[in-house]
């Protein structure tokens, strides 16, 4: 039997349908699977191209919170008109969030902050094989967060006025830092 629509379907495509009830294609005739076939693929292949990653480093930086706002949108392709963008850092010393971008007592109020929450060197960490700030830089980074997601609206990130993304960097020189971006929409 021929195909009468243009597709790229494999030789064998009800073996392939995997996303297709089998209970559902057993009562269709030939021709319906093969129509419901070439929807799924349809949708299989758009939801794919959908999804874009980059990978990029920023820094090295100092110890403490730093704008890299400019620094991810150089990386990244042109945003769709609607989606999500997700950063995630590769590393488990820092940390990304979202906050003022104005006024950087901010910054140095949050760096801060975390110190007093997590003491460096504290005798009661077990983990201090790369010095004062090991457990501390993972335990701040656990309660910081290693990923974050921005809403893309209208093809820009829908950061409010006074926001920004930050790399919290909680180790003296942490060297430069790895961070996925994946682009959905």
């Amino acid at each position: 039997m021929a195909c009468h629509f243009k597709c790229d379907e494999p030789k064998d495509w009800r073996r392939d349908c995997h996303g297709a009830n089998m209970y559902i294609l057993a009562g269709m005739s030939m021709w319906q699977q093969r129509r419901l076939y070439q929807f799924y693929y349809t949708l299989q292949k758009q939801y794919y191209m959908m999804i874009q990653q980059v990978l990029f480093s920023v820094g090295p930086f100092v110890r403490g919170f730093h704008l890299i706002t400019r620094d991810v949108m150089r990386q990244l392709p042109v945003l769709p008109p609607t989606g999500l963008l997700n950063l995630f850092v590769q590393h488990t010393s820092c940390a990304l969030t979202i906050n003022e971008n104005c006024d950087p007592d901010v910054r140095h109020d949050l760096k801060g902050i975390m110190e007093r929450i997590v003491p460096d060197g504290d005798p009661n960490y077990r983990h201090q094989d790369e010095g004062p700030t090991d457990m501390s830089a993972h335990a701040k980074s656990s309660i910081v967060g290693t990923s974050i997601n921005v809403p893309i609206v209208d093809g820009h990130l829908a950061l409010g006025t006074w926001q920004g993304l930050y790399l919290c960097e909680f180790r003296e020189q942490g060297g430069a830092r790895r961070i996925v971006a994946t682009i959905m929409g």
